[in-house]
């Protein structure tokens, strides 16, 4: 395990410049409630352990008690009946060994590593006269089952996803990828949380150079506290000033196997089921699993349907607020008169209906979110219908007012990454009031700087808009279309892996011969 930060920074008071425990239970008693203080949940009980006294230590909050009893107080229960004496310190190793065989346990002389062990939900018993402290791992274990992913739905495929605990998560990557070059790097992070991260990759695919900086970056990480994903995805990513996510997150196991064998790196932080994998790319948040478990004309179908989405979600009210402002004459004479009439009346301009029924919308959102899941639902959908029917009737809005930030707010839902979504949601009030200044010049003009910032965006030295820009004709296969699994047989050449064939010896099915033949 790698620490961005000693024992003495996680827990400064007054573990700081402490010695070794001392071989006497009382004294160790006492130096344990100093570090604890006197909270309700340590328990500090004195035992006969080989006919010398000794303590046992753990903290109830994050301890099993029946496993306590079983596995630490009833093995030693029974070895009192054989009346053996430790004498020294050999001995002490050797009955430990010999009764705790069936627990996962090991010794300790640093208080340091007492103390973690102690806050991490193990059982610590110290002996009189000896300087070997042993530690016995009792934590609770409880965890939400795993269940289908809330965020990121799916038609076709495995309806697993991650939950709060890492070890379930861990687990869950290593059935699907029975590699045993899949690496995990454990690292604490965080000073007051200790929290518990993960570094997965596979060893023989992962560019080398990536690897070392991503190591290098968890190593710099200096907070006091890591309570999710998104809070370390905002210390390692390279330019924190886009409302573009450089790190893709996700709930979907499927997804984080798909982009390790890629030759992209994972980030598992305990508490919660979000999975960071970087180095990621425009495309990533326009694809996702369901995409190979249809067939691939259908594939690439959603595809285009999720990139013309996010155009939609970003321009469409800017484009309708540029025309109505500036260019009548791009708009059939017909539907002109419509639109007009249906504006007839409104107090406001386009820029400020637009803006009152974006902002309306975008509240009713946040509030069908935030609200009991029971209800949320039906007041978005109850709240979107009855807002805008009144205000039509108030005159406040026109009817295809409320059709263009329906549409648009629809399309924003395409998008298979929530964060990625969240960034044309943001955009799209900018695009707005572009448009009302200058017109569709200054909507190209915006889109043009949009362009020009994702091009000098980088995931961990890996260009945002690859295998786009720069152009990688063979990565195309896997970009606005999608080729058959068999025909895919590389890795993307952006990444630079150490592996660049996936699968040399794939071939298209092909039917039997007239004599029978499958060969």
């Amino acid at each position: 395990m790698k620490n961005n930060s000693s024992i003495e920074d996680v827990y400064p008071n007054p573990i700081k410049d402490a010695k070794p425990f001392s071989g006497n239970s009382e004294t160790n008693k006492i130096r344990l409630k100093e570090v604890f203080g006197e909270t309700a949940d340590l328990v500090l009980e004195d035992i006969q352990i080989g006919q010398r006294d000794g303590l046992l230590c753990y903290l109830t909050t994050l301890t099993d008690w029946q496993v306590v009893t079983n596995k630490v107080l009833l093995p030693i229960t029974e070895s009192a009946s054989r009346r053996e004496k430790i004498t020294s310190e050999s001995k002490w190793l050797d009955f430990a060994t010999e009764t705790f065989s069936g627990s996962q346990h090991t010794f300790r002389q640093s208080q340091q590593k007492v103390i973690e062990d102690i806050i991490n939900g193990h059982a610590i018993l110290f002996l009189d006269s000896m300087d070997q402290t042993l530690s016995i791992k009792v934590q609770k274990i409880e965890q939400r089952a795993i269940e289908e992913p809330s965020t990121q739905t799916i038609v076709r495929g495995p309806k697993e996803g991650f939950n709060e605990n890492i070890e379930t998560n861990l687990s869950l990557i290593r059935r699907k990828i029975k590699n045993p070059g899949l690496r995990f790097d454990s690292y604490t992070i965080g000073k007051e949380t200790a929290t518990q991260v993960y570094l997965a990759y596979i060893h023989g695919i992962i560019n080398k150079q990536i690897l070392d900086e991503i190591q290098t970056r968890l190593a710099d990480v200096d907070t006091n506290a890591l309570l999710d994903s998104g809070v370390l995805e905002e210390f390692l990513e390279d330019k924190t000033l886009t409302p573009f996510p450089l790190m893709y997150n996700t709930e979907r196991p499927d997804t984080i196997a798909a982009h390790l064998l890629s030759g992209k790196f994972a980030l598992f932080v305990d508490g919660t089921p979000f999975v960071l994998t970087a180095p990621a790319v425009f495309t990533d948040f326009v694809s996702m699993s369901e995409d190979y478990y249809q067939k691939y004309l259908m594939g690439t179908f959603i595809r285009w349907i999720r990139y013309f989405s996010f155009l939609l979600a970003l321009l469409l009210p800017a484009f309708y607020v540029s025309i109505i402002s500036y260019h009548h004459e791009m708009i059939p004479t017909q539907l002109l008169i419509s639109i007009i009439s249906q504006r007839e009346g409104i107090p406001f301009p386009a820029v400020i209906e637009a803006l009152i029924m974006e902002i309306t919308f975008e509240i009713l959102r946040e509030a069908g979110i935030r609200m009991p899941r029971a209800v949320g639902g039906t007041i978005s959908i109850v709240g979107g219908l009855v807002i805008g029917q009144a205000a039509v009737e108030a005159g406040i809005v026109s009817n295809i007012m409320v059709i263009i930030v329906a549409l648009t707010a629809i399309a924003s839902f395409v998008s298979p990454i929530y964060s990625f979504a969240i960034s044309t949601r943001l955009l799209r009030f900018l695009y707005i009031i572009i448009g009302a200044l200058f017109g569709l010049y200054g909507v190209f003009l915006g889109m043009i700087v949009l362009v020009a910032h994702l091009t000098s965006l980088r995931s961990f030295s890996v260009p945002y808009l690859a295998p786009v820009a720069p152009f990688s004709l063979q990565d195309q296969g896997d970009i606005f279309i999608r080729l058959p699994a068999w025909a895919l047989k590389k890795r993307p050449s952006y990444l630079k892996t150490e592996s660049p064939i996936k699968q040399p010896n794939a071939k298209s099915p092909t039917p039997p011969d007239e004599r029978g033949d499958n060969r």
